[in-house]
């Protein structure tokens, strides 16, 4: 062989297996069974649940719920103006703009006022972002450090992202997600909004700070931050709390997806209703699988997704691929028309509730870095209800005589991406 040929010969092994490796070839493929379904109301559902998906069971006092982007916006500002000790903040998306400007002068007044300010932002989802940026966060006293930056000796790691969204201040009160900090949550004129995107995030206090202060710590460590050393004051005791378990996925540890088991469990449980929302539909066997089975024993399913107002387009015509199923035993799926629909969030039995930075889709089950909370709440059920109301009213419901007439572009265009949907 000379050596011309065996050059060419390493060359294509190597492209068909990065080829494979984006397909999800070598990914573990866990398939999961069962004999009998655990109910919400089973004494083994919890138990079973946390040692499955790696949940932490904490109390939490629910504060308030926004799902407007301008209310989210200046309820994190609001709490960093009242920060008088540390902040903490873990984001995946930046991009210049009136936001991150706002931001950024909220972070520098509480850093100049002696206020210990730790920014984890991930290398990939702020790369937009200019270098005078961070700069100027840096010269305020702000310690930003970026997550999973490029590295020459492993440069797949760079495919792992991490996709949380937290903000801790002062250890006593914490905001969770699914929005980042960009001006596109105001609309984006480029993808065809009419109006804001649609998103959520709820702010908590009481024992779940903690945890949530040690999981943004343990990333911190590893984008070789230094902790700060404050104590965290303990929770009032006189506060009335809602248990609530806590799921935080790592993508080096995904032999069994902790977020894919977690919405599993919320799935194969359901009697009457099962209600998701997420931009991103990319279904993996196990969790389609789940939801066809709830719809054939005459659950309620109903799904709202984005329409053609969203920022991936290639992962919507590859998410739209994977529909006909779902439509043939007569899931409903929504497509919400006034802008990027981006909230996070499923509702079981008007009960059992889902809340944070994972999508349903294979790149947050097995390569993002993600932060979910589950728990039972039936008062907040009846906001998520009005939530989910809403949404579906402001959207098309999809039909399955009239997705089988899409263009045959969108077709292969989803097709063509579905190769790489581990990836997308």
């Amino acid at each position: 062989m000379t050596r011309t040929t065996l050059f060419i010969t390493i060359a294509i092994a190597l492209a068909w297996w990065l080829f494979l490796y984006l397909q999800g070839v070598f990914e573990p493929k866990v398939r999961y069974r069962s004999d009998r379904r655990l109910n919400l109301d089973d004494p083994s559902f919890a138990p079973l649940l946390m040692g499955c998906c790696k949940s932490l069971p904490t109390q939490a006092q629910l504060v308030k719920f926004w799902s407007q982007p301008d209310r989210i916006y200046a309820a994190r500002l609001a709490a960093i103006a009242t920060a008088h000790s540390s902040i903490q903040f873990e984001t995946f998306f930046m991009t210049p703009g009136r936001r991150t400007q706002e931001f950024a002068a909220a972070l520098i007044d509480r850093s100049a006022n002696g206020v210990c300010v730790q920014m984890l932002i991930d290398h990939a989802g702020t790369h937009k972002m200019p270098s005078s940026y961070w700069q100027q966060l840096r010269a305020a006293g702000v310690e930003v450090r970026f997550f999973n930056p490029p590295r020459f000796k492993d440069p797949l790691q760079y495919l792992c992202r991490n996709h949380r969204k937290l903000l801790i201040v002062d250890g006593t009160t914490a905001f969770i997600g699914g929005m980042g900090v960009s001006d596109h949550w105001d609309g984006n004129p480029k993808i065809g909004d009419k109006a804001p995107w649609l998103d959520c995030e709820i702010q908590l206090e009481h024992a779940i700070v903690s945890i949530l202060a040690g999981i943004f710590l343990s990333h911190w460590w590893y984008a070789r931050g230094r902790a700060s050393g404050a104590d965290l004051p303990l929770p009032p005791a006189d506060v009335t709390t809602t248990p609530m378990l806590v799921t935080a996925s790592d993508a080096d540890d995904n032999q069994v997806s902790p977020i894919n088991a977690l919405y599993w469990f919320g799935l194969q449980a359901a009697r009457q209703q099962i209600w998701i929302a997420s931009p991103y539909f990319l279904l993996d066997l196990n969790t389609r699988r789940a939801l066809i089975d709830a719809k054939q024993r005459g659950v309620d399913v109903r799904v709202v997704t984005t329409s053609t107002r969203n920022d991936k387009r290639s992962v919507y015509y590859a998410a739209r691929e994977g529909y006909r199923e779902l439509l043939a035993v007569g899931i409903a799926i929504y497509e919400y028309q006034p802008s990027m629909m981006h909230a996070k969030l499923m509702l079981v039995d008007r009960q059992w509730i889902n809340f944070g930075s994972a999508n349903f889709d294979p790149r947050s089950f097995f390569h993002n870095d993600e932060l979910n909370l589950a728990w039972f709440d039936l008062g907040f059920a009846a906001t998520l209800d009005r939530f989910f109301q809403d949404a579906f009213a402001k959207s098309e419901l999809i039909k399955l005589s009239i997705w089988r007439k899409r263009p045959w572009w969108q077709r292969c265009l989803g097709q063509l991406m579905l190769l790489i949907r581990w990836q997308l």
